[in-house]
């Protein structure tokens, strides 16, 4: 229920648990007095790592300090107040928007990207700051200039960029939108091309595995996207972007407050790509061309004086994509041997309800009720090959939050619903299944204020398909010294596998399918199920007067088992369990530094050794780099007046050997290390308006011959899947923002 319980003004100390702790309550200031409370805002001491965050209703409890009296609370979109505080006493403030014009006591500028040495679980926070410092034309393009999560490019047609996390790829992920399970099922592919950036407000990005509350599908970690607030989000705002590899796009915001309770908000996407490029010569589109619509209505509701709030979008997508050879034309080519091409058609309709309910007599007490319908159509073939699918998807979750005792000690438990009805068909076989489940949970938070806290889960779930099964996770922090934080977590995760949907990227090549399963409803083969286990270290420094702080993460996920995906065959992939052992493991070294004013460096090494015992026998993952090193430099100028600055940024990534599978061309060998360097460099003119320009790959670095076959597209040794880096060369882009 995060970001969105509200809660009243009233607040009920805790007599003796208060005599020595600042309690209080964060709430979001505006002009019909509303009391909104604000769920995760920082609360600490300045100059101390002494802080907390403020819970789903806004409360929070904070030990006293005699030797600091600067009361810090900050929250994304909101500006950062400081307050004197010399006795322990009962707070309850407002944060004014980023956008009011009134003045604050102090200021301070919050991180773009935050890390937290108070929450038990690894999580990284983007918010929008972050957001501008790339074109982000959707969520799978936000995540370039941060190194939690990697971006790979999937096959040489679409031009999809797959993430990954802890070195495995997205379906091992829970991809959420405000804590409702989004990309899964038939949107796996493409799903995060079907979010704008400008819709993002912030991004938490959870290592390992996730809350009990959230579901048992998390393996690796969780992405949960908050959208923008019809009451806090601009009245209105256009985006503007055009590339010259000829990709266009247009974003518009339009809110209104409707009355003291309701607001509501029209989101308006649409891109455009009709230019064919063909950098490598290869006869084949480097980058898809596509048609896409996408509409949002969502409504916002508070009451804060019976205490209800909710939220309910509304949405539609149309996606179009071609993909193939050059000249290739739908009309007079498809399911012909004229030329080599394919289409992928999508349409989308989404709408979810979030209620609830905070107690008035009782802050600390709420209910909350999340749900979601949505239907997904995509129809698509690839040179001779056919994939249609259909997924109807409904999602329910009931949530009680209170205390044990005291408001050190939390507890949230309910129940989940899930359905998923899938009508799939593969050329002429027909894999059609529905799954449902039904689940409750129960999970237990402790929290001393000072030195360590926990978050421990469990939940019980009953599937048709999966069987009944217990999925626990535990949490854990502690901060032996100032500004240093142990984290450790381990957790279950357990997910049936859509292969062919999570997999498309096969049907454009001549390999022959193979599901080498037994008799299970699930293509034959057995759900996936694995444990994660973690250990994290962050430290916070001061070096020649600036701050900064360096993480340690090491993971390893086991899989008990796994649908193993193998390519090493060239003339066919094959699906089947694992037999024998699956391992990945993920260290990562990562330095933060405000070096300058104004002037911010982050750079990150990360080591991945991910094997998997194959038919063929024990091997590393393919199309995967062991090496990887990020940094970023970005630096603003100092804003006059008016409002007038500029940004600057610059990101480079360099990866190192990849082992590629067997093909008709190469016997196991390893693609060559390379870097891609990323710039953008942002005018901001005054409040309302900005521009920006950029380019990506600006060492024009491009993978040889992408395209396997690509003489003979009806081959035998056709293949598109055999991508490492990069398909198209230098690329640049401009756009504008407009803010009103």
């Amino acid at each position: 229920m995060k970001n969105f319980i509200i809660c009243i003004l009233l607040w009920m100390p805790l007599t003796t648990f208060a005599q020595n702790n600042i309690e209080g309550m964060v709430m979001e200031s505006n002009p019909e007095n509303k009391h909104l409370g604000l769920a995760g805002a920082n609360v600490y001491w300045l100059n101390s790592q002494t802080g907390t965050i403020t819970k789903t209703d806004g409360s929070f409890v904070i030990p006293f300090k005699k030797e600091y009296n600067q009361l810090v609370i900050s929250y994304v979109g909101f500006e950062s107040d400081t307050l004197l505080i010399d006795t322990p006493r009962t707070v309850s403030h407002w944060l004014k928007p980023s956008n009011a014009l009134n003045e604050v006591v102090v200021q301070k500028k919050r991180d773009a990207v935050q890390k937290s040495y108070f929450s038990p679980q690894n999580v990284v926070t983007i918010n929008s700051a972050e957001l501008l410092k790339a074109a982000c034309c959707n969520l799978s393009e936000s995540f370039e200039t941060n190194p939690a999560i990697d971006v790979n490019f999937s096959d040489a047609l679409t031009g999809t960029k797959q993430i990954q996390m802890l070195g495995l790829t997205s379906p091992y992920l829970l991809i959420t939108q405000e804590n409702i399970p989004m990309v899964r099922g038939a949107s796996q592919a493409y799903g995060l091309t079907f979010t704008p950036g400008t819709w993002v407000e912030s991004i938490q990005i959870t290592k390992g595995a996730g809350s009990v509350v959230n579901g048992y599908e998390s393996i690796s970690g969780q992405i949960n996207t908050e959208l923008v607030k019809p009451l806090t989000d601009k009245a209105l705002f256009v985006n503007g972007y055009a590339n010259l590899n000829g990709r266009l796009e247009l974003n518009t915001h339009l809110n209104k407050k409707l009355t003291d309770k309701w607001s509501t908000g029209l989101y308006l996407h649409t891109n455009r790509r009709d230019a064919k490029e063909d950098g490598n010569g290869d006869g084949f589109l480097d980058a898809p061309l596509g048609n896409q619509i996408n509409v949002l209505n969502r409504w916002q509701y508070q009451n804060p004086i019976t205490g209800w709030v909710s939220f309910i979008n509304l949405r539609f997508l149309n996606d179009e994509k071609q993909v193939g050879q050059t000249n290739f034309d739908p009309i007079t080519d498809k399911f012909t041997t004229n030329s080599w091409g394919g289409e992928i058609n999508t349409r989308r309709f989404d709408t979810s309800l979030k209620l609830g309910y905070v107690f008035p007599e009782l802050p600390f007490q709420s209910l909350g009720f999340q749900t979601a319908y949505n239907i997904h159509k995509q129809d698509s073939y690839f040179g001779f090959n056919e994939y249609n699918i259909d997924h109807e998807s409904i999602y329910s979750n009931l949530l009680f939050n209170s205390i044990i005792g005291d408001t050190k000690s939390k507890f949230k438990t309910g129940i989940t619903f899930a359905y998923d009805g899938y009508g799939e068909m593969v050329n002429t076989q027909d894999f059609s299944r529905v799954d449902k489940s039904i689940g409750a949970f129960f999970e237990y938070s402790y929290d001393n204020l000072k030195e360590w806290s926990l978050t421990a889960g469990i939940r019980v779930d009953s599937h048709n398909n999966l069987g009944t099964f217990v999925t626990p996770r535990l949490h854990v922090r502690y901060m032996p010294w100032e500004r240093g934080s142990f984290r450790g977590s381990f957790g279950r995760g357990k997910r049936a596998a859509n292969i062919f949907a999570e997999n498309q990227q096969l049907f454009a090549s001549s390999r022959q399918i193979r599901v080498l399963g037994d008799n299970s409803s699930i293509y034959g083969l057995n759900p996936e199920d694995a444990w994660n286990y973690g250990a994290s270290y962050i430290q916070g420094f001061n070096l020649f007067g600036k701050t900064g702080n360096i993480t340690l993460d090491y993971y390893v996920t086991n899989f008990k088992n796994q649908v193993v995906v193998d390519w090493e065959n060239p003339l066919e992939v094959s699906f089947y369990n694992l037999e024998g052992k699956s391992l990945a493991k993920s260290f990562q070294f990562e330095i933060n530094y405000n070096a300058l004013k104004n002037f911010e460096l982050r750079t990150a090494y990360k080591f991945y050794d991910v094997e998997t015992d194959y038919l063929s026998g024990t091997l590393q993952k393919p199309l995967q780099a062991q090496h990887r090193f990020f940094a970023n430099l970005g630096y603003t100028t100092v804003p006059k007046e008016y409002g007038s600055q500029w940004r600057m940024d610059y990101t480079v990534h360099t990866l190192g050997r990849q082992r590629l599978p067997y093909t008709a061309n190469s016997s196991g060998e390893h693609s060559p290390s390379y870097s891609l360097m990323n710039a953008q460099l942002t005018k901001v003119f005054n409040n309302n308006f900005e521009i920006y320009v950029g380019g990506e790959n600006l060492t024009n670095f491009m993978q040889d011959n992408p395209v396997v076959g690509a003489e003979d597209p009806f081959g035998t040794n056709f293949d598109t899947t055999m991508v490492y880096a990069p398909i198209m060369g230098r690329m640049f882009y401009a756009g504008f923002r407009y803010k009103l």
